[in-house]
């Protein structure tokens, strides 16, 4: 029979080791990134945001959302500005909603795809090369373009340098890096026709 022979940790050992597992927990700690901060979670979270243009934002029916508006499109544009991150948005549109999510936008009162990234949800657009799916003016939309009226839909968006990488549902859309707009800026959710809802909004540090 073989014998086993324990050998008892001499208590410096157990203190150094000790010291390194606190040391390495505080390396973690200081490393970049960090968890999801929620900005809507059902019908809360419009006070994260400011109102550009007219539209009857409402925390109605379990989510944020409008219905109608002005000749104009309207934003929610987040109170907070924003670098390197990732975004996970749940939004529900109608077939001829007209509605996006914009990112690193360089100007709180002008909010388009000139002063933003805009991750598009427009399933009807005239020219479907940056519909639904598309990073407008930088990446076109495969063919055929994705849909999402009538149907809750997901998000997740990851602006990382000049990098944007969104995925609808799980599947990538598009994959483009671009130095045109590389400061930190807040998002905005917009409103332009049809009936726009949001239920979900979150957003981590990378």
């Amino acid at each position: 029979m073989e014998t086993t022979v324990t050998r008892s940790t001499p208590a410096r050992f157990t203190t150094l080791a000790a010291l390194a597992a606190t040391a390495a927990l505080a390396g973690c700690a200081a490393l970049p990134g960090g968890g999801w901060t929620t900005l809507v979670d059902g019908t809360q979270g419009l006070d994260n945001f400011t109102r550009v243009a007219e539209a009857n934002w409402t925390a109605t029916d379990g989510a944020i959302q409008a219905t109608q508006g002005g000749k104009d499109p309207a934003y929610l544009v987040s109170r907070n500005s924003y670098g390197d991150y990732q975004l996970r948005v749940e939004f529900w549109t109608s077939d001829d909603a007209n509605s996006g999510v914009f990112l690193r936008c360089n100007n709180r009162t002008v909010i388009d795809d000139k002063t933003c990234y805009e991750a598009n949800i427009f399933d009807q657009r005239p020219d479907p090369t940056y519909g639904t799916g598309a990073i407008v003016r930088l990446a076109k939309v495969p063919d055929p373009m994705p849909k999402a009226g009538s149907r809750w839909n997901t998000y997740l968006i990851t602006v990382q340098g000049p990098r944007l990488v969104l995925e609808l549902n799980g599947v990538k859309t598009a994959d483009v890096q671009s130095n045109e707009l590389l400061a930190p800026g807040p998002i905005a959710l917009q409103w332009g026709r049809g009936v726009v809802k949001f239920r979900k909004v979150e957003i981590r540090p990378l």
